[in-house]
């Protein structure tokens, strides 16, 4: 039985079918662990790493597979989105390898290193100011003008499937879950996570991680509806933006708790994987480790599942 979305199913089916689609266009990414981390959690964790996925984030499986699902007259007159960087990126580059055109719509103060990486995949590159309501008006814009067909970072079904494809990896490798734990933003990845253990390890727990200064879901689950964010000042870029009414509903029924995080806690969660696990992560990647440290007696003894969702940071701006 699919979950119901805005009058559609997204059935097992559907995830299956959009796993085989996506991959010639995505890397089945690494997984890694570390003694170190474990024993300081006393849990065994296991991280999968998107920050090793084609343009450095999860973002390129939604990316292709909304792209893939277009008509050919759609193909035609180019796709356009608003993102704070990876989802642009990974339109970009999908829709280079495709061969269409791809408007990107960035907040000018997202990171130069976002920046200048959608524009090194052909990705036409229009900044605006730094608010929802500012995307929203330069996206439909172009979709005025261009007749692109708009393809939302998070709250699109197409976007959504191919995100849980990486939870879906995750499983088939290495089993079920007590839990998997990821970072919420826009909610696309959660929302995805969340099908890929509904329907491939259903006794497993999705608890999601978010900042204190962008709180939107842990509001929203509280209060049963779609909350807005009254601050985004985070270091977590990729966690700024809120919910939408295609994933929320997954989310509200299958995710089972959000914890939130605070700044200094980002931030030493971070380093944490810099120092043992010996990759590049984004800070927004570090709040599931963050909230597994924070509620250490929760998670005692459990095997666990981390989204690294990304590796795309500006090396001469860190946070330490």
């Amino acid at each position: 039985m699919g979950v119901i979305l805005s009058g559609n199913k997204m059935t097992k089916n559907d995830l299956i079918d959009c796993h085989e689609r996506i991959k010639p266009f995505i890397h089945n990414t690494p997984v890694l662990t570390s003694k170190l981390i474990n024993d300081l959690t006393e849990a065994d964790i296991y991280f999968k790493c998107e920050n090793f996925q084609k343009m450095g984030a999860f973002k390129m499986r939604g990316a292709a597979n909304a792209i893939l699902k277009l008509s050919d007259e759609q193909k035609n007159n180019g796709i356009v989105t608003h993102s704070s960087g990876n989802h642009g990126q990974a339109l970009s580059l999908a829709a280079k390898k495709i061969g269409i055109k791809a408007y990107i719509v960035m907040p000018s103060n997202a990171p130069e290193i976002k920046k200048a990486a959608v524009k090194s995949y052909g990705g036409q590159l229009i900044e605006c100011e730094s608010n929802l309501i500012a995307r929203e008006e330069a996206a439909r814009t172009i979709v005025n003008s261009q007749g692109a067909t708009f393809i939302h970072p998070s709250n699109n079904e197409d976007v959504i499937l191919g995100q849980g494809t990486a939870c879906k990896e995750l499983i088939e490798e290495y089993g079920s879950f007590d839990y998997i734990l990821v970072p919420v933003g826009g909610g696309g990845l959660i929302a995805g996570t969340a099908l890929a253990v509904k329907y491939f390890a259903n006794k497993s727990m999705v608890i999601g991680t978010e900042p204190f200064e962008s709180d939107d879901a842990y509001r929203s689950l509280l209060s049963g509806k779609i909350e807005s964010n009254t601050t985004t000042n985070t270091i977590a870029d990729g966690l700024r933006s809120q919910l939408g009414d295609k994933n929320f509903p997954i989310i509200q029924k299958e995710v089972k708790s959000i914890i939130r995080i605070k700044e200094e806690e980002i931030i030493e969660s971070m380093k944490l994987i810099w120092q043992h696990l010996k990759i590049i992560c984004e800070p927004s990647c570090s709040l599931p480790l963050a909230g597994i440290i924070k509620n250490k007696e929760q998670f005692l003894g459990k095997k666990i599942g981390i989204i690294i969702t990304g590796g795309n940071v500006d090396l001469k701006n860190l946070p330490f």
